[in-house]
């Protein structure tokens, strides 16, 4: 006869669910950390009067430092547990936003905000994990991770919002004090609704690969931004080379280790390795161009920081739409489609962004922002949805990782690059066009960013001061066009990838390359488990059907277990 061993009972649905509004907590406000601070430019310019550089790194080092920490945390979450990690983040994160809140200085606020990219990268990886092991069953899965990147887009598009009302009553650092509230109430939440979940067989753990994953990446972006800000330079190019050399040396050393950060392998299977850039180049056009969306409306237009952000509200809306439409739609069209029709939809909206004129009229910014809102919405769901689906649950945290390092690498670079060629435009463009006689020192002032030409027109007799106005804007206008070109392109060069290299696979298809003693995706799913440590549950005694042992709040912490009606092995 079979020996049958408890199995502890999965989560309730009330805890389910429950867990997934903590988790839901931290993305959204993060999400609202990457577009908010573009909302304060323009009252940054004028309050800590920093370079055009500096105004690029306020927004980017928060996003490289994630991006650049997110494997490393991720691993280290799987090692020392998930909701750990996550509430060790949480605190680091409220104590930088506070930093970031009382910045005197343009130098002390890019510190603050490089702080801030390593409590983030704490957040961010727990968060997709935890929902891979929480939630077992394919189906609900696919609910919570639309609904996680339900969150994802509406923080997007809420942070203009909140930055105009915050903007509007109180001073510019308000817009860090919020993150100390929601980062409290995690702390109280987290440790009652959610459960631990690790790795139970991590592996010695490779400080030399954890270095090697963070120089690499930080060397590449680096390099990309020194092309954006000076051209192709030599020692932008040396930069590039180091990083790109670096990472070399990470993937052959994960290649040779027996307990590698991150299974480079899981690279091998296209539905995996499109869905991850699929997500680089969805978001580096995404952020990248909403970077430039409330200057345009704040500073090209006039509107105050309320207004402008009611004007992007719908951008949201549309963005959570997206985002549940596609668990709708999972099951009815393939993957290919699904995601190419997305692109397409963000490609149309960056497309609408080149009828942009200094006078334009503002339903122009409706319409682009829903158009792209929509589309990355519901394209991003379902590449998330394949990547976590990719991974054994025991590798839920370095698969999530890389996932979202993919986000944030790609909102890095989008204001990065996006950014520096806009500046670059806008720089040439005003040069030839200001008025004759103008001051070295206000040209100077002019040329770093819109927000000091409006500074600069200010202090000058109304004649001249809206000659500077006026070519500001048009130059302003003009690198956004820029920018937009690339972000359609990129869109474009996205759904082309995933209409050819997807075609014929479905959402609900088992992962390619599943591990040889894993049952098949959804059946294992459905029963609970499928790898060693994944959400134990009472099954119908089908194969597969596994449970990690442990006191019933911890998930993949036991040993596995078989349970098997008929005997068989």
């Amino acid at each position: 006869m079979p020996v049958e061993t408890a199995v502890p009972a999965p989560l309730s649905p009330r805890r389910r669910w429950g867990a997934l509004v903590a988790l839901v907590l931290p993305v959204l406000l993060i999400s609202i950390d990457m577009t908010i601070l573009g909302f304060a430019v323009p009252t940054l310019s004028t309050e800590l009067e920093p370079t055009g550089s500096q105004l690029l790194w306020m927004v980017d080092v928060y996003s490289f430092l994630l991006a650049g920490l997110l494997v490393l945390m991720g691993t280290l979450g799987d090692r020392i547990g998930r909701r750990k990690l996550l509430l060790l983040g949480a605190f680091a994160f409220g104590g930088a936003s506070v930093l970031a809140a009382y910045a005197t200085s343009a130098e002390m606020l890019i510190a603050a905000r490089a702080l801030l990219g390593v409590g983030g990268a704490t957040l961010m990886p727990s968060t997709l994990s935890l929902i891979r092991n929480v939630f077992a069953d394919r189906g609900e899965r696919r609910t919570a991770i639309a609904v996680w990147a339900a969150a994802f887009a509406a923080g997007a598009g809420l942070g203009p919002v909140l930055g105009g009302v915050l903007l509007e009553h109180f001073w510019w650092g308000s817009i860090f004090l919020i993150n100390v509230p929601i980062m409290l109430l995690l702390l109280v939440l987290g440790p009652v609704l959610l459960p631990e979940s690790r790795d139970p067989a991590p592996g010695r753990f490779d400080p030399l690969s954890a270095v090697l994953a963070l120089a690499g990446m930080l060397s590449f972006v680096y390099g990309v931004k020194k092309i954006g800000e000076t051209g192709a330079t030599g020692a932008a190019g040396l930069w590039l080379l180091a990083g790109l050399g670096v990472g070399a040396l990470f993937v052959r050393r994960q290649r040779r280790s027996a307990a590698p950060m991150i299974d480079v392998g899981l690279f091998a299977h296209r539905r995996f390795s499109v869905s991850v850039a699929t997500n680089l180049l969805a978001v580096f056009a995404l952020v990248g161009l909403m970077f430039f969306f409330p200057q345009y409306l704040q500073m090209v237009h006039g509107i105050r920081p309320v207004e402008a952000g009611l004007w992007l509200l719908p951008a949201a809306v549309a963005a959570v739409a997206g985002a549940l439409a596609a668990a709708r739609l999972a099951g009815r069209a393939p993957l290919s489609h699904l995601i190419g029709s997305g692109l397409l939809l963000a490609a149309l909206g960056y497309g609408v962004v080149l009828g942009f004129t200094t006078g334009s009229a503002l339903w122009l910014v409706v319409l682009s922002a829903g158009l792209v809102g929509a589309g990355v919405g519901l394209a991003e769901t379902l590449t998330n949805d394949a990547i976590i689906a990719a991974a054994p649950p025991e590798q839920a945290g370095a698969a999530s990782a890389i996932s979202e390092t993919a986000y944030e690498l790609g909102g890095a670079l989008g204001v990065a690059v996006l950014g520096s060629v806009a500046s670059s435009v806008y720089r040439e463009e005003l040069s030839a066009a200001l008025p004759a006689g103008l001051p070295e020192q206000a040209a100077s002032a002019a040329g770093e960013t819109l927000g000091g030409a409006l500074a600069v027109a200010e202090r000058l007799p109304p004649q001249p001061a809206q000659e500077v106005l006026s070519a500001a804007r048009e130059a302003f206008v003009s690198g956004m066009h820029v920018a937009a070109v690339i972000a359609l392109l990129l869109a474009l060069c996205a759904a082309v990838q995933a209409a050819v290299l997807l075609r014929g696979m479905r959402p609900d298809d088992d992962p390619e390359g599943a591990p040889a003693d894993a049952p098949a995706a959804d059946a294992g799913d459905a029963a609970g488990a499928g790898y060693a440590g994944d959400v134990g549950g009472a099954g119908d005694g089908d194969a597969g059907d596994v449970g990690g042992a442990g006191d019933g709040d911890e998930v993949g912490a036991g040993p596995v277990v078989n349970r098997r009606a008929d005997g068989a092995c």
